[in-house]
Protein backbone atom coordinates (compact mmCIF):
# COMPACT_ATOMS: atom_id res chain seq x y z
CA UNK A 1 0.00 0.00 0.00
CA UNK A 2 2.77 2.08 0.75
CA UNK A 3 3.80 2.20 -2.72
CA UNK A 4 0.49 2.60 -4.29
CA UNK A 5 1.17 -0.17 -6.52
CA UNK A 6 1.69 -4.21 -6.12
CA UNK A 7 5.00 -5.46 -6.24
CA UNK A 8 7.34 -6.68 -9.83
CA UNK A 9 6.52 -10.31 -7.94
CA UNK A 10 3.10 -9.91 -8.73
CA UNK A 11 2.87 -8.05 -11.88
CA UNK A 12 5.68 -9.90 -13.25
CA UNK A 13 5.13 -13.48 -12.12
CA UNK A 14 3.76 -14.40 -15.55
CA UNK A 15 3.19 -12.36 -19.03
CA UNK A 16 -0.49 -11.84 -17.96
CA UNK A 17 -1.38 -11.57 -14.44
CA UNK A 18 -4.72 -10.95 -12.93
CA UNK A 19 -5.18 -9.24 -9.55
CA UNK A 20 -8.62 -9.86 -7.97
CA UNK A 21 -9.35 -7.38 -4.90
CA UNK A 22 -12.16 -8.73 -3.17
CA UNK A 23 -14.37 -9.82 -0.01
CA UNK A 24 -15.47 -13.03 0.78
CA UNK A 25 -19.23 -12.86 1.30
CA UNK A 26 -18.82 -11.86 -2.59
CA UNK A 27 -21.04 -13.69 -4.66
CA UNK A 28 -19.71 -12.35 -7.86
CA UNK A 29 -16.28 -13.19 -6.46
CA UNK A 30 -17.23 -16.59 -6.09
CA UNK A 31 -18.69 -17.15 -9.58
CA UNK A 32 -14.99 -15.58 -10.52
CA UNK A 33 -13.10 -17.74 -8.47
CA UNK A 34 -14.97 -20.86 -9.68
CA UNK A 35 -14.16 -19.16 -13.38
CA UNK A 36 -10.09 -18.81 -12.00
CA UNK A 37 -9.79 -22.32 -11.11
CA UNK A 38 -11.46 -23.61 -14.46
CA UNK A 39 -9.17 -21.86 -16.64
CA UNK A 40 -6.83 -24.29 -18.39
CA UNK A 41 -2.72 -24.06 -16.65
CA UNK A 42 -0.62 -22.41 -18.65
CA UNK A 43 3.27 -20.42 -17.82
CA UNK A 44 2.20 -17.41 -19.46
CA UNK A 45 -0.76 -16.22 -16.65
CA UNK A 46 -0.90 -16.14 -13.41
CA UNK A 47 -3.84 -15.06 -11.06
CA UNK A 48 -3.43 -14.16 -7.08
CA UNK A 49 -6.37 -12.42 -4.97
CA UNK A 50 -7.01 -10.87 -2.13
CA UNK A 51 -10.13 -11.27 -0.36
CA UNK A 52 -9.39 -8.26 2.34
CA UNK A 53 -12.07 -8.53 4.54
CA UNK A 54 -10.09 -11.52 5.97
CA UNK A 55 -7.36 -9.86 6.73
CA UNK A 56 -6.20 -7.64 9.69
CA UNK A 57 -5.48 -4.23 7.07
CA UNK A 58 -9.12 -5.17 6.11
CA UNK A 59 -9.99 -1.50 6.87
CA UNK A 60 -6.71 0.28 5.44
CA UNK A 61 -6.66 -1.86 2.33
CA UNK A 62 -10.43 -0.75 1.43
CA UNK A 63 -9.27 2.68 1.72
CA UNK A 64 -6.62 1.93 -0.21
CA UNK A 65 -8.51 0.15 -3.01
CA UNK A 66 -11.24 3.09 -3.45
CA UNK A 67 -8.91 6.23 -3.19
CA UNK A 68 -5.74 5.27 -4.67
CA UNK A 69 -6.99 2.45 -7.55
CA UNK A 70 -10.95 4.77 -7.53
CA UNK A 71 -13.05 1.45 -7.43
CA UNK A 72 -15.13 0.64 -4.71
CA UNK A 73 -16.95 -2.12 -6.33
CA UNK A 74 -16.18 -6.19 -5.48
CA UNK A 75 -14.73 -7.56 -7.32
CA UNK A 76 -12.01 -5.30 -8.59
CA UNK A 77 -10.05 -7.20 -11.04
CA UNK A 78 -6.22 -5.60 -12.42
CA UNK A 79 -4.52 -6.55 -15.09
CA UNK A 80 -1.08 -6.92 -15.92
CA UNK A 81 0.89 -7.47 -19.26
CA UNK A 82 4.92 -7.50 -19.35
CA UNK A 83 4.75 -6.49 -15.73
CA UNK A 84 2.95 -2.60 -16.39
CA UNK A 85 -0.88 -2.67 -15.70
CA UNK A 86 -3.04 -3.12 -18.99
CA UNK A 87 -6.38 -2.95 -17.42
CA UNK A 88 -8.93 -3.22 -15.00
CA UNK A 89 -12.50 -4.14 -14.85
CA UNK A 90 -14.95 -5.42 -12.49
CA UNK A 91 -17.10 -8.63 -12.58
CA UNK A 92 -17.22 -10.59 -15.76
CA UNK A 93 -18.53 -13.27 -17.46
CA UNK A 94 -16.57 -16.08 -18.64
CA UNK A 95 -16.60 -15.30 -22.35
CA UNK A 96 -15.19 -11.79 -21.56
CA UNK A 97 -12.82 -12.68 -19.70
CA UNK A 98 -11.14 -14.68 -22.25
CA UNK A 99 -11.62 -12.65 -24.93
CA UNK A 100 -8.68 -10.54 -22.33
CA UNK A 101 -6.34 -13.30 -22.01
CA UNK A 102 -6.49 -14.90 -25.13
Amino acid sequence: MSNGEFGPDVTGAAELVIVALTQSWCPQWAAMSAMFASLPERPSLRAFYVEYDREPFFEDFMTFKEKTFGNDLIPYLRYYRGGSLARTSNFLDKASLLRIIE
